[in-house]
């Protein structure tokens, strides 16, 4: 994580279930709902993995977030991906997303909050968009435990506009903290 105050790069969305989702200029986020617009917004679940299999569960996946400098390493390994393209609805860049405890408070431009809940659990859609991607968002550690790169998810406490150069703010939960796990 940079010293820089961490920020917003990009916010996307999709009103359909598509893998990627578009940059737009500003989305709106409404409390217990999610991002306005985006097929993913709900109280109960809507990722259709998981709504097959039971409808009725909150939605815990309400806003994914990923980190830019995952789109710079992928870069290295002659992957290109863009903000939005792997699904996620807020880019951000100096802020280590993945390390942050459950129940962490993101405060993201002027108003919106959202509590983390998890990490993205990445599926075999990332290699239909492009060959090889799975891979590399998906590694084994060296002590041999799974480490999901492709950012983390999120409801939302609090609604509010979102926009790229929004400032994005880190509120621990009290100790002892939760790692992340898949939701």
């Amino acid at each position: 994580m940079s010293s820089e105050q961490p920020s917003v790069v990009a916010v996307s969305l999709d009103g359909r279930h598509r893998f990627s989702k578009a940059p737009v200029d500003q989305i709106t986020l409404i409390a217990g709902h999610g991002v306005e617009g985006d097929a993913h917004a709900g109280a109960t679940v809507k990722h259709r993995s998981r709504a097959r299999w039971n409808k009725t569960l909150p939605n815990l996946r309400q806003v994914h977030l990923m980190h830019a400098e995952l789109f710079d390493e992928l870069a290295e390994q002659g992957f290109e991906v863009e903000p939005g393209q792997l699904g996620e609805n807020i880019t951000t860049r100096g802020l280590d997303l993945l390390t942050l405890p459950t129940g962490t408070l993101l405060r993201i431009g002027p108003e919106a909050v959202v509590e983390v809940t998890g990490l993205r659990n990445p599926c075999v859609q990332i290699d239909r968009f492009q060959p090889g991607l799975l891979k590399a968002v998906l590694i084994k550690a060296e002590d041999g435990r799974l480490v999901r790169k492709v950012g983390v998810m999120g409801v939302v406490v609090h609604g509010g506009a979102i926009s790229p150069a929004d400032p994005v703010t880190v509120e621990l939960p009290a100790q002892p903290h939760a790692a992340l796990e898949p939701v």
